[in-house]
């Protein structure tokens, strides 16, 4: 593994202001009042856990639910009591896993894709508005950074966490 490069201190500035947005995006995007605009929107009636799950599975092959929780970062019981109602109103159902018998995993259902695929247009919509005066080559830059950004966060997500001694 190697070490990440120290930032220049001129940069430091800039990745705190960074760091500052993207907290900021994260909380209003995941306001109680967003979700229910986007809900009213889609014409749907989930919780914000279900419509993590969802879009989770949407973007991959099937998984075991343990894998969705470490993915989502919370607690398998909690991704099990979703699933249930999930699998309850038709949007996944239990496939077995073909590398253990013995387990299964969960996959999306047409009705489950079709709820995500709603999601995505409603979301798609609230963020045309918000971003309508912008250029397109704007626009464009903004996605190439935004794929960049997330492309990193991958990489540095599956690098090992080293412990930092305390101060």
């Amino acid at each position: 593994m190697s070490l990440p490069r120290p930032i220049e201190a001129a940069a430091l500035t800039d990745v705190t202001e960074i760091e500052r947005l993207l907290t900021r995006i994260a909380h209003l995007t995941g306001r109680a009042r967003q979700h229910e605009r986007l809900m009213s929107e889609s014409g749907l009636s989930l919780d914000r856990a279900s419509v993590s799950i969802l879009r989770q599975i949407a973007e991959s092959e099937p998984l075991r639910p343990g894998v969705l929780a470490v993915r989502l970062s919370v607690e398998a019981s909690h991704v099990t009591r979703q699933l249930r109602q999930l699998e309850k109103d038709g949007y996944v159902i239990r496939v077995p896993d073909p590398d253990d018998r013995r387990a299964q995993r969960v996959q999306i259902t047409d009705a489950g894709l079709a709820a995500v695929d709603r999601i995505r247009e409603a979301g798609r919509r609230g963020i045309g508005t918000v971003l309508s005066d912008w250029p397109a080559e704007d626009l464009r830059q903004l996605a190439g950074l935004f794929h960049r950004l997330v492309d990193d966060f991958v990489d540095n997500a599956e690098e090992a966490v080293e412990p930092r001694p305390a101060d």
